[in-house]
């Protein structure tokens, strides 16, 4: 008698991000970021884990990918382009109250403990906050091994292997599963998506639910504003013209 694999479940969180390669603007009472006109999409760090966790199930049909965003009905839009990369299903926990990296861990981490994933892969931070904390409060949140800035992941029996690269080289940490995963830049590039993956997209599952905790804020933004302008360069004609100048700005 044939037994039949088990089934392996990925949970990738997904975030709505302003197109990173946007031209953002304050608000002009400094009470956030101006987004009139401005084009959204997944996290790119976040759309790298949906194309790994793909990559995963091309190689091992029976795994199940489910992709979740935490935020408002428009959430909904790039929900929809992780299922037409090819996640099986999706979860939006529709809420519009302020969300952190703590109030994001917590409720990702109610849901883990309801679906039981055997690995949570993520990107390492978002573009807009660039806080890279979410990750690492929820491995804390589950007691789950942990592996960070991810640039390969292989699957093994019961395990998952991820190579890091560090300052110092690359680091392969070995996780027992369930675990969970960030990405890196250089872990993959994420697949054009096809016009037939967007169509069969629109079929595929996409529930809505409220959110499970109370979890609130730990921090919260006093004031949003540009960055100074920078300073124009100076053009030195010798080496010893650039050591006098470093000095008279206390460089050296």
């Amino acid at each position: 008698m044939r037994l039949r694999r088990a089934l392996m479940k990925i949970l990738v969180p997904i975030k709505r991000v302003v197109d990173p390669y946007a031209k953002v603007r304050s608000l002009p009472d400094g009470s956030g970021m101006d987004t009139t006109g401005l084009k959204f999409e997944i996290n790119p760090f976040d759309e790298i884990a949906v194309e790994e966790a793909v990559r995963l199930k091309e190689k091992d049909p029976s795994i199940e990918i489910v992709a979740v965003s935490i935020g408002g009905a428009e959430c909904e839009e790039q929900l929809r382009k992780g299922l037409a990369m090819g996640a099986d299903r999706a979860i939006l926990v529709e809420t519009n109250d302020p969300l952190d990296s703590t109030v994001v861990a917590a409720e990702l981490a109610a849901l883990a403990n309801e679906l039981k994933p055997d690995m949570i892969l993520m990107g390492k931070q978002a573009t807009d906050d660039d806080n890279n904390q979410a990750g690492q409060m929820l491995a804390a949140k589950l007691n789950w091994p942990q592996a960070t800035f991810a640039a390969k992941v292989e699957r093994g029996d019961g395990i998952v292997r991820v190579t890091r690269e560090t300052d110092t080289g690359d680091e392969t940490l070995e996780l027992p599963l369930p675990c969970l995963v960030t990405t890196d830049l250089r872990l993959n590039e994420p697949r054009y998506i096809a016009l037939p993956g967007i169509i069969k997209a629109r079929s595929k599952p996409l529930e809505k639910r409220p959110r499970m905790t109370s979890a609130a804020p730990k921090t919260r933004i006093v004031r949003m504003e540009a960055p100074a302008a920078r300073q124009a360069g100076r053009k030195v004609g010798s080496v010893d013209e650039l050591y006098v100048a470093l000095k008279d700005r206390g460089a050296l």
